[in-house]
């Protein structure tokens, strides 16, 4: 590792691939005389404190050779007694384990960082010039590196030294390094990197490159049609497993975790369902590259990485964007409007099964995010409402709502984006956008739909824009008000309020037997079951049985009487085409 001449530094190398361990040093060439240190407590976009520092030790400090007194005074915050005419160094080792897109990760195979989890914040610089220097581990020679920040000094794979304006670009700039398959494509005149790792032989890169720049082309027109676009590059970083899903966005950049099985194969001819929700994650978090990661909620403006930072705007940030990601898919031509209806549809029936609905706006879900949507249990479905899949169709009535006077959420974004200038933004921001949009105020559907727990006026909307809704008896764990997980056996995950399953007993952990079913007037069978599909064999005209469960090692039989299917899901179609189509493509309504 070389120093570099600037006022934040940070040398990061591979301590030990199969201990898991990174090497960090930070350089600080003008430290106060009581230098406090902190590392993050969460990742912005991921609205949970995750305790980052539990990973960290041997933390040490130094100015020319000699230790500096060092002391921890708090969970995540240091304090060092310097000389302020001296560069500080400060060493530590990090241990990196977490799979996911929002820590840090490293073995033989790859390794990967969001600075947040490795590079401690020197308080009182934070708003100075920060550079990363990042070394090519030794034994893994064939490793690559990517990263959204830009190279300062770097060799061909890309290890070297980087650039950022200050800590908040550091923080939102995640690093990828291993030996992945990696394309390009212009979009718009942005240039645009996509990285793989972990991908199979059969991966056609070629495709998802092509897709992925449809996607990109689509949604910078949506937001600057013909302008020029606000970022000048993008990188996306896949990081493909046996079993995964997720995204977290950044201003220039997005990790990903896809199941392998999911990525684009050559000769495949039509996508799959796993390749389709790909597609939609990568639309989700590319958008965020103007909604939430410019245009923001006004108390995020600035974050405070030592605690929680709260808004209850989630439900237009997240809400609205994940009712993008697909309508985009559509514009895209990348799926039919079929499909996408499919897609909403399961939206729909995910939203009407969960009775926190009727407890929990989605402006409180949006608040409470730290405590109940990123730490679920298995009650959480009975306390509380996704602010993605309900803020979405709130997105989704806003949107047909507007339709109908010849307007659509389209004209409400772009206004916001003017309104707020690319930045901060409040929910009186948005309403006022609609009022000079439309003449009125939207006050009222604002405080139902948002504010409030009553159901969202789907069917009405659906049957002016042309879309039908076939109500179909609802499968057998809705009946029971159940969701279960079923693997070799019958293990009970969430029971949901006021549902069958509620009143016989059932709670979550309990794994589900068998049955008991009469079998004549004095007669009666039992039986074991390792998926709830085999109860209608078993239970045929029979309403009511006894359910055999475990549970702290006891058997318990719990009586269950099922009433009459009066349940429903949704099943969207096109009713009509032309009206459909528009609002898909787009298009003002004829």
């Amino acid at each position: 590792m070389t120093s570099f001449a600037t006022a934040v530094h940070y040398q990061v190398e591979v301590h030990d691939l199969h201990a898991h361990v990174w090497q960090v040093t930070l350089i600080i060439a003008k430290p106060h005389a009581l230098q406090l240190l902190q590392l993050p407590v969460w990742i912005p976009g991921s609205y949970m404190v995750r305790e980052f520092s539990k990973q960290l030790s041997l933390v040490k400090a130094f100015q020319n050779g000699s230790a500096c007194v060092l002391t921890q005074t708090a969970k995540a915050s240091w304090q060092v007694h310097a000389d302020p005419g001296q560069a500080l160094s400060v060493q530590y080792q990090v241990h990196a384990y977490d799979a996911s897109v929002r820590t840090a990760w490293l073995d033989a195979m790859r390794g990967f960082f969001n600075p947040t989890s490795l590079c401690m914040i020197a308080i009182g610089h934070e708003q100075q010039a920060h550079t990363l220097e990042i070394s090519s581990p030794a034994n893994c020679a064939h490793w690559q590196l990517a990263t959204a920040l830009k190279p300062l000094k770097t060799n061909a794979k890309g290890f070297g030294i980087y650039a950022a304006a200050d800590y908040d670009e550091l923080a939102d700039s995640p690093v990828e390094m291993a030996d992945f398959w990696s394309g390009e494509f212009i979009a718009k005149g942005v240039p645009h990197r996509v990285v793989v790792t972990g991908a199979a032989p059969s991966f056609d890169g070629q495709r998802l490159l092509t897709d992925m720049q449809a996607i990109c082309e689509t949604e910078i027109h949506f937001w600057h049609g013909k302008s020029k676009p606000v970022h000048d590059r993008y990188v996306f970083l896949i990081n493909a497993v046996a079993d995964g899903y997720g995204g977290l966005e950044h201003k220039h950049s997005t990790a990903l975790i896809c199941k392998r099985e999911d990525l684009p194969r050559v000769s495949q001819v039509s996508a799959s369902d796993g390749y389709v929700s790909l597609l939609g994650l990568i639309s989700h978090e590319y958008f965020h590259t103007w909604n939430v990661k410019r245009l923001r909620p006004a108390s995020l403006a600035n974050y405070d990485y030592t605690q929680e930072n709260y808004t209850d705007l989630l439900w237009f940030f997240e809400g609205f964007t994940s009712y993008y990601d697909d309508v985009l898919l559509c514009r895209a031509e990348l799926i039919s409007p079929a499909v996408y209806l499919k897609l909403l549809g399961k939206t729909i029936n995910s939203v009407l099964q969960t009775p926190g609905r009727k407890k929990h706006s989605v402006a409180q879900s949006s608040f409470e995010a730290w405590t109940k949507l990123y730490r679920p249990d298995a009650n959480s479905p009975n306390l509380s409402v996704s602010y993605y899949a309900k803020g979405s169709l709130v997105g989704l009535c806003l949107d047909l709502s507007l339709r109908q006077s010849g307007h659509s959420l389209d004209e409400v974004m772009r206004g916001l984006w003017k309104r707020c200038k690319a930045g901060s933004m409040q929910e009186s921001d948005l309403l006022q956008v609609l009022k000079d949009l439309t003449g009125r105020s939207w006050q009222r559907e604002i405080k139902a739909w948002v504010h409030g727990t009553a159901d969202l006026p789907l069917k009405q909307l659906f049957t002016e824009q042309g879309v039908s809704i076939t109500e179909e008896h609802a499968p057998l764990t809705q009946q029971l008000g159940l969701r279960v997980q079923e693997n070799h056996a019958v293990q009970i995950q969430t029971v949901l309020s006021g549902g069958v399953a509620e009143v016989a007993g059932f709670a979550p952990g309990d794994e589900w037997l068998g049955i008991t079913v009469k079998a004549g007037q004095k007669t009666a069978s039992t039986w074991r079951i390792k998926r709830l599909d085999q109860l209608l064999m078993l239970f045929g005209q029979h309403k009511s049985f006894t359910a055999l469960v475990a549970r702290d090692g006891q058997i318990l039989q719990l009586p269950v009487r099922l009433p009459p299917n009066d349940q429903r899901v949704w099943r969207l179609g096109i009713k009509d085409p032309n009206k459909v189509g528009q609002w898909l493509a787009g298009q003002a309504a004829t």
